[in-house]
């Protein structure tokens, strides 16, 4: 059926349409949200964006009869190219947005024990691949399995720390729900 349309109806007419349910899409995320929550949902975009930046640079240098391997990665790096550091942000982008951003809106809501669990899960799931990885498998990345969980135990640690030491109200206690998206 897609083979149909993408036959039928040109790509350059399809982009625009895409371009402008994605403005949509983002809209209604910043809206329907509460407004201290937009920076998980910024930090829910990232991988997307690194995911389309790779493909984008894959696009470029085989326009030109070339790939990333062949530049080579010190000197794409020394040219501002963080080639290697968008495969991985890009990898399982969906997944490791959901995290980041679950991670994100908890920490803003200060509940940290909530938040380590998701890190946590970041953790797991980078080990094996579903995150921040080109394939599943086991260690596909464990260094960045590590990280999530170092992030994991620090946010326990705060989440036992005695309701003194933090203030736990939340910060959008004060400020009122964003309106709803029409």
């Amino acid at each position: 059926m897609i083979s149909l349309l993408l036959a039928i109806i040109p790509v350059v007419a399809i982009y625009p349409i895409l371009l402008y349910i994605g403005m949509l899409i983002g809209a209604q995320a910043f809206q329907s949200t509460p407004k201290v929550h937009a920076p998980a949902i910024v930090l829910a975009l990232t991988p997307h964006l690194a995911a389309w930046a790779a493909v984008q640079l894959d696009g470029a240098l085989g326009a030109a009869g070339t790939n990333a391997a062949a530049v080579g990665m010190d000197k794409l790096g020394n040219n501002g190219v963080l080639y290697e550091g968008l495969k991985v942000m890009g990898g399982g982008s969906i997944l490791t947005g959901l995290v980041l951003a679950a991670v994100g809106a908890f920490v803003i809501d200060k509940k940290f024990a909530q938040a380590a669990a998701f890190a946590l899960a970041g953790a797991v799931l980078t080990f094996f691949g579903f995150m921040h990885g080109e394939a599943v498998g086991i260690a596909v990345t464990p260094t960045v399995a590590i990280a999530y969980a170092i992030v994991a135990a620090f946010l326990y640690g705060l989440s036992r720390m005695p309701a003194s030491s933090l203030d736990r109200t939340a910060p959008h206690e004060a400020i009122p729900d964003a309106v709803p998206a029409e």
